[in-house]
């Protein structure tokens, strides 16, 4: 089958070689997915850059992609909730990535049917950005109904997602942006739209509940210094923390150099009577299917900016890396369409 693979690690002239590669081994209870489409994500550049390889350790060559959309073709001995011509979506497991290809096999647990509502390509801009959005406002923040929350580069795959959720749990939403897309976020829900490069949020916003951060160091510690005591840093962009370290399993290893990268902003937060956290998303077909009911429902609706097709793959992760997509990027795999 063909697939877009990371041959090595490394920032300079790193494109993904296109070429062929077995097709996936279906375990007993994987799904095999025919891939008619694939989102395209800032981590897909930072795994090939080798930004994740302490956490990630995979061994080039691997093929690389994160979202995926498609039609089961197969599924293992054990698999009871999904059969061959099934519409799917997912986040595959962060050790069973590659959906810039033909084919992937997709544990059930981290597979959900497709939205009804949704094209394919709509389908595959959704995982990832909806299972950030999901664990960092529900599951980390327990957001509710009348707290105040900042969403960091609202215009962008995670915010375009987490606006509109943050308004569906019945939260004030601040966000920042461009003035070309201050439209755009007023229109998914945002409350007050800061334009990035005239205004400072720091003067503008206080007493937050809630701040989702995806940005550089100086706006974390920016951030802080707009949530009231008491309140929650989640950052989507590190440092990662010692709690990471756990989650990812491998505690001995990691906890010492995550406990030395987080240390100034863990201090920092702790002096301000803050909760700080790193969320690395993981993959959950359950919490899929509770997004495909909002998506359903009309509560959500997927911004994607353009679609690639597969052979444009390192162009659309180019466009990604510019940092000025409207949402999400996405690769077109399979050209004909299945409801």
């Amino acid at each position: 089958m063909r697939a877009f693979i990371v041959d090595r690690y490394g920032k300079n002239d790193n494109e993904l070689r296109a070429g062929d590669v077995p097709e996936p081994t279906v375990g007993a209870h994987d799904v095999l997915v025919q891939v008619h489409a694939a989102g395209v994500n800032a981590l897909d550049s930072k795994i090939r850059d080798g930004e994740f390889k302490l956490f990630l350790p995979y061994r080039p060559p691997f093929v690389l992609g994160n979202d995926v959309a498609g039609v089961v073709t197969r599924v293992g001995a054990r698999v009871r909730e999904f059969k061959p011509g099934d519409a799917v979506y997912a986040r595959p497991g962060k050790d069973r990535i590659g959906t810039f290809a033909e084919f992937i096999a997709v544990h059930e647990g981290d597979l959900a049917r497709k939205p009804k509502r949704l094209t394919m390509e709509e389908a595959a801009s959704i995982p990832l950005v909806g299972l950030t959005a999901w664990q960092a406002l529900i599951e980390r923040a327990h957001l509710r109904k009348g707290q105040k929350v900042f969403i960091q580069a609202g215009s962008g795959g995670v915010g375009t997602f987490a606006i509109q959720l943050a308004k569906h749990l019945g939260a004030t939403v601040a966000t920042t942006t461009s003035t070309a897309n201050a439209g755009l976020v007023e229109r998914l829900g945002a409350d007050i739209v800061i334009d990035y490069r005239k205004d400072d949020f720091e003067t503008v916003l206080h007493d937050y509940d809630v701040v989702l951060h995806s940005l550089d160091n100086e706006t974390l510690k920016k951030s802080l210094r707009v949530l009231r005591p008491g309140g929650k840093l989640i950052s989507l962009s590190g440092p990662p923390d010692p709690d990471f370290a756990r989650e990812m399993g491998k505690p001995w290893i990691l906890r010492p150099a995550t406990r030395v990268l987080s240390h100034g902003i863990r201090t920092a937060a702790k002096r301000r009577e803050v909760d700080y956290s790193f969320l690395f998303m993981r993959a959950s077909g359950t919490r899929l299917r509770e997004i495909t009911s909002l998506i359903d429902d009309g509560v959500i609706e997927p911004v994607v900016d353009r679609v690639f097709p597969f052979e444009s793959t390192n162009e659309a992760m180019t466009y990604v890396e510019e940092g000025h997509a409207r949402g999400k990027v996405v690769v077109k795999v399979r050209r004909t369409e299945v409801p």
